[in-house]
């Protein structure tokens, strides 16, 4: 029972749960527009993903105690940086143009857990995009979307037309109300100058507001 509880664990903190959720969304996209399954995009973006979470999760642990590591992250790191090695291999097999478009989501990946903008912008020690108050969900939402959506069929040379935008703010709104419980798990925890949806308008709306977008998701869906 332990070892299948240090797996789960392994699974849950090493981001493969989350990469899996991606990978599957990206594939739902090719087959709703009638692309084959594309193994180069598919396989880069689910070791991109976990090597673009895991660097956002544990970046400021390594940095400040890179010297007492657990095993646990250590372990977190090296299966990272494998990930890391799978998705060049990857990423050299698709198209000029998609690697184009996810240098940008790279770089907004970087930024969200790098300090680099002045102190007065920031709510903590940070100093990184994350620590802007009211930004997170927004941002995880645009680049999900970017990359489930644009990146799989920028890579097969399908034109971006209206379905194409209509599925991505779908895709947009579907995140985002993802991430309203976890908005509102994490209430009492977060600092009140994060400015979330919950700390903002309060559970009851927030759980409205997740109805609403549900049913724009639907809206979206007829067309």
């Amino acid at each position: 029972m332990s070892v299948l509880k240090k797996l789960l664990n392994f699974y849950i903190n090493s981001s493969i749960h989350v990469a899996l959720s991606v990978y599957s969304l990206t594939w739902l996209t090719l087959i709703e527009f009638d692309i084959s399954y594309d193994e180069h995009v598919l396989y880069f973006i689910f070791y991109a993903t976990i090597t673009g979470y895991n660097f956002v999760k544990y970046f400021g642990i390594a940095k400040f105690h890179h010297r007492s590591l657990t095993n646990w992250l250590k372990s977190i790191q090296l299966f990272s940086f494998f990930c890391f090695l799978l998705m060049c291999y990857y990423g050299l097999q698709l198209n000029k143009i998609t690697l184009f478009y996810i240098a940008i989501f790279g770089i907004v990946t970087f930024l969200y857990a790098i300090p680099f903008l002045p102190k007065r912008l920031f709510l903590d020690s940070q100093h990184n995009l994350r620590s802007i108050g009211g930004l997170k969900i927004y941002l995880i939402g645009l680049v999900w979307s970017g990359v489930t959506v644009f990146l799989p069929l920028i890579n097969n040379d399908y034109f971006i037309n209206a379905d194409v935008i209509l599925t991505g703010v779908q895709r947009y709104i579907f995140i985002i109300v993802l991430m309203l419980p976890f908005e509102i798990r994490d209430l009492r925890y977060d600092s009140l100058k994060l400015s979330t949806v919950p700390q903002k308008i309060g559970v009851k709306q927030t759980k409205a507001i997740g109805v609403i977008l549900l049913l724009v998701f639907f809206f979206f869906r007829v067309f």
